[in-house]
């Protein structure tokens, strides 16, 4: 990463998910590179947590808030983590949102936004609310265009949030 962009995402919060083979983990692995294509979190990897990774380890222990996802009750990320006295401020198990584990199939699409929604509405009291006042329904009232995190990173909110 070119310093340019570590200086954009030191303060945002890290997320970690599980990303085995069911559609619940690739879900969660969506979901986490959503929030970090999105400049709501930044995607760290799991998999070097849990290989003991010196470089890896130290970013987790460096005191940014921690997300973590998980697609089902084998709770993998959230493992990795506590193996090294890591415990995560957010925790989402996607089962408890409805999210089905089924091996051989991808994960359905159309509940991605809806899972991203709930992630980042748990965050959201960690967030700045900002609204647009050209930006208005058809009833003339002020609809959110966007969250700003304390750093200026700009996430659009989806139209159902």
């Amino acid at each position: 990463m070119r310093a340019k962009d570590a200086a954009k995402t030191a303060n945002l919060p890290l997320v970690y998910s599980c990303s085995g083979c069911s559609s619940a983990a690739q879900l969660a692995n969506h979901v986490a590179l959503q929030l970090d294509r999105r400049g709501v979190a930044e995607m760290s990897c799991i998999a070097g947590i849990g290989g003991d990774v010196p470089y890896l380890l130290k970013i987790a222990k460096s005191g940014r808030r921690i997300i973590a996802l998980d697609g089902c009750a084998l709770a993998c990320a959230r493992n990795c983590l506590s193996r090294h006295d890591i415990a995560p401020d957010s925790y989402h198990q996607l089962q408890e949102y409805g999210v089905k584990k089924r091996l051989h199939e991808d994960f359905d699409p159309a509940q991605s936004e809806t899972v991203i929604a709930r992630v980042v509405a748990d965050l959201k009291p960690q967030l700045t609310v900002v609204t647009n006042s050209s930006a208005k329904d058809t009833k003339g009232t002020k609809k959110i265009a966007a969250c700003i995190t304390p750093v200026t990173n700009t996430y659009i909110l989806p139209n159902k949030f």
